[in-house]
């Protein structure tokens, strides 16, 4: 199976938003089938097929996240993300004072599902391939 330092090095390629198809592409072929990431301190928990798991370490010191969701404001902030104007890290706190608490991506369906700390999803985003 696929180690957390084997992502971590597919995951130091991502610079922005914009690296990440190619990212999701690598890790995939690793085996991983899905993962969730928490914006407090980006560990993340990874599957992969026959109930394989592993989690990372946390990244950075925690983020507070806001309790009130605002989602137009996150959406802006992703599609920023995206266009490679800001850093994962920029990423994460933008998520923070949107009220993102974590997101959970499908290698399986493409999709990558954010939630605010209800547990209500946000959005559902395709992964493009």
């Amino acid at each position: 199976m696929f180690t957390v330092k084997q992502i971590n090095e597919a995951h130091e390629k991502v610079k922005s938003g914009a690296d990440f198809p190619l990212y999701i592409q690598e890790i995939k072929a690793f085996g991983v089938v899905g993962f969730e990431t928490w914006v407090n301190d980006s560990h993340t928990n990874y599957w992969g097929k026959n109930n394989f798991e592993t989690s990372s370490e946390p990244v950075y010191d925690a983020l507070l996240i806001e309790d009130e969701c605002t989602p137009s404001i996150f959406a802006e902030d992703l599609k920023a993300h995206q266009a490679g104007k800001t850093d994962y890290y920029q990423f994460c706190k933008d998520c923070a004072k949107s009220g993102i608490e974590k997101w959970i991506v499908s290698l399986e369906d493409m999709t990558c599902i954010y939630f605010d700390k209800k547990g209500n999803q946000i959005l559902v985003e395709t992964i493009p391939s």
